[in-house]
This record gives structure tokens, C-alpha cells and sequence, in this order.
């Protein structure tokens, strides 16, 4: 199946899209699957990642990032507490609120799994010709702009 969706020469006219698809659903699995620091749940290495890359966050601003339910990630926060990753804190600027931050050992964790899927996607890169190289260098970059740029639009 894999080469009849990645054959340029295929007779539909939806399969250039069909493997772009293709291609980056096995890339995005690939490198998730090499992150194993912390034997963390898909979920959980998410909302780790953002709260790593971001900060504190209200609980419920996190779960509406992460397009979970309240209950759900407040019982997600509940396990990463428990693993001491992260910590619940008094937000300040609200006494009714709590903010989920990240602990030195969940950055740690959150570093790690980084190097992990940096490793592992450079691996696939250094396996293709230069042009390939320059391409995926040029490309992944530019799409991760454009859904930057859609997430700050109103």
C-alpha cells in the first residue's frame, strides 16, 4: 500500500495529496514514538511541551489549548504532579485559579524528549540527498509559520 500511495506515476489525481498526508502522519508518529524519557502518554508529553515551551497556564486555558475537557485534564495535571513534573500554584492575579507550571524535573523531562525527536528527525534528514536536505529545511519551517500565524489570528 505504501508504494502504491507514494507513487508519483499513481492514477489518482488525489494522490500527491494522499502522500503528502501520508508523509507527514509517518513522520509526526515517528518522532513521538522516539521520545521515551519519562514514559509519558502522547497527552501528557503535549501538555508538558506546551507548558515547557510557554509557562504557567490556568488549568483551564491548558485544556482548551490541548483540546481536552476540564475533568480530563485536570486528572492529566493530577499524574504529572504526582510524577513531580509539574505543580499546581496560586494565580495570583485571580485567587480563584490555579496555574499549572512546569518543575525543574519536568523541564528536564520536557529537554529530553525534545533531543529525542531533534535526534530522531535529523536522522530520517541525514538519510536523504542534499536537495532533499535543503527542501525539508525549507518547507518545515514555513508550514510551522503559517500555523504559528493562524494561531494568533483573532
Amino acid at each position: 500500500m505504501y508504494k502504491r500511495v507514494m507513487d508519483p506515476g499513481g492514477p489518482s489525481a488525489a494522490a500527491p495529496r494522499e502522500s503528502l498526508i501520508v508523509s507527514v502522519e509517518e513522520l509526526v508518529r515517528h518522532v513521538r514514538r522516539s521520545a521515551v524519557t519519562g514514559g509519558l502518554s502522547t497527552a501528557a508529553s503535549a501538555a508538558l511541551a506546551r507548558l515547557g515551551r510557554e509557562g504557567p497556564q490556568r488549568l483551564t486555558d491548558l485544556a482548551r489549548a490541548e483540546g481536552a475537557s476540564q475533568p480530563n485534564m485536570s486528572q492529566l495535571v493530577s499524574r504529572l504532579e504526582r510524577a513531580g513534573l509539574v505543580r499546581r500554584t496560586a494565580d495570583h492575579s485571580d485567587g480563584r485559579s490555579v496555574l499549572v507550571d512546569v518543575t525543574d524535573s519536568g523541564m528536564e523531562v520536557f529537554r529530553q524528549r525534545r533531543a529525542e525527536r531533534d535526534q530522531a528527525l535529523n536522522d530520517l534528514v541525514g538519510e536523504l540527498t542534499e536537495a532533499e536536505q535543503a527542501a525539508v529545511r525549507l518547507a518545515l519551517p514555513a508550514l510551522a509559520r503559517v500555523i504559528q500565524e493562524r494561531h494568533r489570528r483573532p
